[in-house]
């Protein structure tokens, strides 16, 4: 029998532990302070977060399995982590600029509570653990959602939140169960073996848990047509839960979801001569035409920002499955494109995190300033505070992937991996879905600028943590725009590390 090394296994979970640390100094640090002084709880989960942030790097990933094969440490686990907790903690410096949610110390122990889940899920390698660190993030998210109480459109969001994501991990759990089923395993490499061994000898039953778990996935992403309770939930919900939930969870699920199809349905997996992969990946590029073309159709017609955006993170959905997509290429004059789909994958959910992040910063601090989310409410924007303006501005050009901005990076290595995987039809079908996109957030553009408002004259004023906020949001997307590079082959050092 393996002996279990305590020690050895520590830096694998070290984030983890990290967090939960964090989690309980700030439940004591809520239950002893003033309501006065709640609001530096926000700034210390900030700062804490960060700190915890650095320790991937620490110890270097080893790419293997501790804990009984349930987390695998390897380097797309690293990226992964480093996302959702940087997440995390710039949702806790905006929300500690609010006025809903500054003094509400609660609110960051959830928080934080759904980032370890995050945590856990980017480097699941077990479907126990996957299930167990899904509800993880996804229950303290039902309960952020209907933050606020006395708002009927937050209670209405977290309840459908909470009814759509019961019935979806419901859907995704009996996809667990008949692969477990067919297969006595849980870990994603011993179903792979099993399954290789030839213990099926028909596809139809296997195709059908493919389908399954694909839709408990495709809610995770809000990719179409699991979809449906995007728009209203990121409507009702206080806007720092919107922004979190829009890049954390979304990040999260696609780290599990590469990993999950890499790890279970290999190219040279085939049942009774059918190539199982070839079915999942089918699966996926209809989703990804689906959620780019419903998304960005109906974002065109919403007058509420984050309804707007809501859609628009349905389209980024589709934009990201087209690296799941190039998977299924083969190695050709040296270039990989599975390698370069789950790196375009990895950077693309680096660059949307500080995108959106930054996005919904202005948002929810605008929406703090005058009680209203309204596109047309936007008018003269540019007038009553430049930086805000300036700020939505970057977010805007680089969610329709113009540049400097890391939008146009992102979308680039999306496009190249999927042409590389000999799927150009499906590239043009992205770039034409980009040139829809760019029209309502260029609108968007235009009011803040162009059009006229009453208050003009108004002046709406920026707090010290949230000038930060938006300044570490804008520096990153610039960055990541400008010099890509590093970030890239740190995502492409993540996908090897991953096939081998």
């Amino acid at each position: 029998m393996e002996s279990f090394d305590f020690l050895a296994s520590l830096p694998s979970v070290a984030p983890e532990i990290g967090l939960t640390i964090l989690a309980v100094v700030v439940l004591f640090m809520d239950s002893l302070m003033s309501e006065s002084r709640r609001k530096s709880i926000g700034y210390f989960t900030f700062f804490g977060m960060v700190v915890i942030a650095i320790t991937p790097f620490i110890w270097a990933p080893t790419g293997d399995t501790y804990w009984g094969g349930m987390i695998r440490h390897d380097v797309l686990s690293q990226v992964f982590k480093v996302i959702v907790i940087m997440a995390g903690a710039i949702t806790a410096l905006l929300a500690s600029s609010t006025h809903d949610l500054g003094r509400k110390g609660e609110f960051y122990l959830i928080l934080i509570v759904s980032t370890l889940g995050a945590c856990l899920l980017s480097s699941a390698a077990d479907i126990m653990m996957i299930f167990v660190a899904l509800e993880t993030v996804s229950i303290p998210l039902y309960i952020l959602a209907a933050f606020n109480r006395d708002d009927k459109r937050s209670i209405e969001s977290g309840m459908k939140y909470f009814l759509f994501g019961s019935f979806a991990s419901a859907i995704m759990l009996y996809g667990f169960s008949l692969l477990y089923g067919f297969t006595g395993q849980t870990s994603l490499t011993g179903i792979a073996d099993v399954l290789r061994s030839g213990v099926l000898e028909e596809p139809v039953s296997l195709v059908i848990a493919i389908v399954l778990i694909f839709v408990g996935f495709a809610f995770k992403i809000s990719a179409v047509p699991f979809h449906f309770w995007t728009p209203d939930v990121y409507e009702g919900a206080p806007t720092p839960v919107t922004a979190f939930v829009s890049v954390a969870s979304k990040a999260a699920s696609f780290a599990v979801l590469v990993r999950f199809f890499v790890a279970v349905f290999p190219p040279d997996l085939t049942i009774d001569g059918q190539q199982i992969q070839t079915f999942w990946i089918n699966l996926v590029v209809a989703a990804s035409i689906v959620s780019m073309t419903v998304g960005n159709v109906l974002a065109l017609v919403q007058s509420n920002v984050k309804r707007m955006l809501a859609y628009s993170s349905v389209a980024q959905a589709g934009y990201t499955l087209m690296g799941v997509a190039a998977l299924q290429g083969s190695v050709l004059n040296g270039v990989d494109p599975a390698a370069q789909g789950v790196a375009s994958v990895a950077y693309y959910m680096l660059m949307y995190t500080f995108t959106n992040l930054l996005a919904f910063g202005v948002i929810a601090l605008f929406s703090d300033a005058t009680g209203s989310e309204s596109i047309a409410d936007l008018a003269g924007l540019s007038r009553r505070n430049r930086w805000m303006a300036l700020a939505m501005t970057i977010g805007l050009l680089s969610l329709a992937g113009i540049p400097p901005a890391a939008g146009f990076i992102g979308k680039f290595f999306l496009f190249n991996a999927a042409v590389s995987a000999n799927l150009e039809w499906l590239a043009i079908i992205g770039v034409l879905n980009a040139i829809v996109g760019l029209y309502y957030y260029l609108m968007v553009i235009k009011v803040i600028y162009v059009d006229r408002h009453p208050d003009d004259d108004q002046p709406i004023l920026l707090t010290t943590p949230a000038g930060a906020m938006l300044a570490i949001t804008t520096i990153g997307v610039i960055i990541l725009g400008v010099i890509p590079q590093p970030f890239f082959n740190w995502a492409l050092e993540s996908a090897t590390n991953l096939f081998s």
